[in-house]
Parts: structure tokens; C-alpha cells; sequence
């Protein structure tokens, strides 16, 4: 598996820029955060949903950093069986095992020099999370079945969309492991909690179908990117990517329109409403999350009915334009402009 590892080219003309798109607040910051961090050889734990891009950052902080021109080595510790994950990993001597019929370079020595991402770090098993934290202590592995420690200098970026503290509390985690992994931690935002976005990250993955199919100006309606808007978007980035790419080929011309949109895109937003319960549950409920989930609601349902207007919208919910603009900011569907005025 360890000749199968996807080795990053080196790229010395990296934008942070061009690998996370948005303009929200919590991108821009998280842009300026990987600037930093990419310069220091701390270890990174990235934390978020599934499909919020913990590898795009991951690749950011290398391309950005004294190491971009070595190799950047994923590692997905979900999919490599847990027998032979510390073979792939620290490599193995001939003998080692049924089957080791000679030695074998781990995936640390291949990044040597550069980055190693281990992915899904919850998943490894606590017997070779203990040779991890021996590793990041003193930079030395041993391969399966040898004698003897060799040095190797590689940048361990860790990530997960489990809560490893929860994981540290019931004990699948080690605690110190925890601790020595997240030097620096970054959190990744949910696409939902920057709606502002959607329509850049819409834009960007047109541009990228035009690039492969020169000559078909691929476009969204006004009333079906509002549904985009509105959609909670549960798998993120990843699945924005992929209903992008869905709707092209489903949509009849150049034009992405309302009746092409899957049927879960155009009721979600109906969704709140009838959450609402009939009447108050003996354990109680949560009356401000249940007012911000009707309030979101209604404006989606404004912003539909006057075709994304925000002002018309604001009339029809009887709002001042700014007092919508500010609504609008707190659900995360628009950020306010470098000079502080609201898109209207």
C-alpha cells in the first residue's frame, strides 16, 4: 500500500487563496491561521465534519510551508486494516510476518522531510497510537520486526470528524497522544454555518466543468441557487462538489434550474415547520433554538418568493433592511463587505 500513497508534486506557486474558497469570516480567518502555522513545524490537529476539506488545509499548510518541496503522504488510518497498519506505516523487515517476504519502506520514511497526514486518527488502535506517541517524542521508528530505531523528520498532521476528547473520556483515545497532537488545533466550519459561501463554491466548481468542457457557459438560476442557499448541506463541501457535478449532467441545456433539483434540496426548507411540535413535551424544549429555526425558515421563504431581493425580502417580513442584513449575518447567509456595507 505504501507505493499506492499519493505523493504531492511540488507546487512552489500555492494559494491558500485558490484552495479555500469563501470570503465568510471563518475562512478568512482560517486562511490567515494555516499562514501561520505553515511557517512552524508544530504538530496540526484538524477537527470538522465529514467533507468540510480537513486535507485541502492539510495540503495548504505543506504547500505553504519550508517543506513543499517534499512529499506530502495521506494516510487513511480507517481504510488500512488495523493488522497492517504499523507495517505501512513504520515499514517491515523480510520475515517480519506471513508474508513479509522482504523489507519494506514505511510511509513515515517516505515523508521524511516533508508531511505525513494521518486522516481519521480516531480510528487507530491504542497499541500503535502508543508507537505514535514515540515517535512525535523522539523522531525515531522501528520497523515491524527489527532490532533497531532509525530518525526520520516528518510533520505529522493529524485529523478527525470524531470527538476526540469524548474518545480520550471513554478510553479509545490516549490522553497524551490527544495532547501532543493538537499543538495547534483548527476547526473546521460546517457549510452551513457559512451559507455565504455557497454561491462561490457553486461558481468555483462551474468554472472547473467549463475548464473540462470548453464552450458550455454553465449557469445557475437566481431561485434554485436560493435552495442551494437554504440546504443544510450535511456532507459539506464534498457534497455541494458532487450536486454540482449531478445537476450538470441532469440539467437539459446550460442552465441549472429549479425543476433539476433533487427533491430533498427544494424541502428542507419546509423542514423546520414541521418539526415544530403540537404541544410542549413533559422533558421541556429549547424555545430560542426552536425561534432561530422558524425565523430562518421564514427568511429563506422570503428570499425565495422575491427571487434572493433582499430588500424586497426585508419588506415582506415588515424588517428594516439592516435589521434583515443582521439576521441574515447570524444564520450565516451573508458576511459583511471589507467596507462594512451589507450586499444588497
Amino acid at each position: 500500500m505504501a507505493s499506492e500513497a499519493k505523493i504531492a508534486e511540488t507546487d512552489f506557486s500555492f494559494s491558500v487563496d485558490r484552495s479555500l474558497i469563501g470570503q465568510h469570516p471563518a475562512i478568512v480567518r482560517l486562511r490567515q491561521l494555516i499562514e501561520r502555522v505553515a511557517m512552524a513545524d508544530a504538530t496540526v490537529l484538524i477537527t470538522g465534519e465529514s467533507g468540510t476539506g480537513k486535507e485541502v488545509v492539510a495540503r495548504a499548510i505543506h504547500g505553504l510551508s519550508p517543506r513543499r518541496s517534499r512529499s506530502f503522504v495521506p494516510v487513511n488510518c480507517a481504510a488500512i486494516p488495523h493488522d497492517l497498519l504499523e507495517s505501512e506505516m513504520f515499514g517491515h523487515e523480510r520475515g517480519a510476518f506471513t508474508g513479509a517476504s522482504g523489507n519494506r519502506q514505511g510511509l513515515f520514511s517516505i515523508a521524511n522531510g516533508g508531511t505525513i497526514f494521518l486522516d481519521e486518527i480516531g480510528e487507530m488502535p491504542l497499541a500503535l497510537q502508543a508507537k505514535l506517541l514515540r515517535v512525535l517524542e523522539d523522531g525515531v521508528i522501528r520497523p515491524v520486526g527489527s532490532d533497531r530505531g532509525f530518525q526520520v523528520n516528518a510533520r505529522v498532521i493529524a485529523a478527525s470528524n470524531n470527538d476526540l476528547a469524548a474518545a480520550v473520556k471513554n478510553g479509545t483515545f490516549r490522553e497524551d497522544l490527544f495532547y501532543r497532537l493538537q499543538v495547534v488545533p483548527i476547526i473546521l466550519p460546517a457549510l452551513r454555518e457559512r451559507r455565504s459561501d455557497i454561491p462561490l463554491l457553486v461558481e468555483h466548481f462551474l468554472e472547473r466543468i467549463r475548464a473540462r468542457s470548453p464552450g458550455r457557459p454553465l449557469t445557475v438560476t437566481r431561485e434554485a441557487m436560493v435552495h442551494l442557499w437554504s440546504y443544510d448541506w450535511p456532507g459539506n463541501v464534498r457534497e455541494l462538489e458532487n450536486m454540482i457535478e449531478r445537476l450538470v449532467i441532469m440539467c437539459e441545456g446550460d442552465t441549472i434550474d429549479t425543476p433539476v433539483l433533487p427533491p430533498n434540496l427544494i424541502s428542507s426548507s419546509r423542514m423546520a415547520e414541521a418539526q415544530l411540535p403540537r404541544k410542549i413535551p413533559e422533558a421541556g424544549l429549547n424555545l430560542n433554538a426552536l425561534v432561530r429555526e422558524l425565523e430562518g425558515h421564514l427568511i429563506n421563504q422570503a428570499l425565495k418568493q422575491t427571487g434572493g431581493n433582499k430588500q424586497a425580502a426585508a419588506r415582506l417580513l415588515g424588517l428594516k433592511r439592516t435589521t434583515f442584513a443582521a439576521k441574515l449575518r447570524r444564520c450565516g447567509v451573508i458576511a459583511p463587505s471589507p467596507d462594512g456595507r451589507e450586499d444588497r
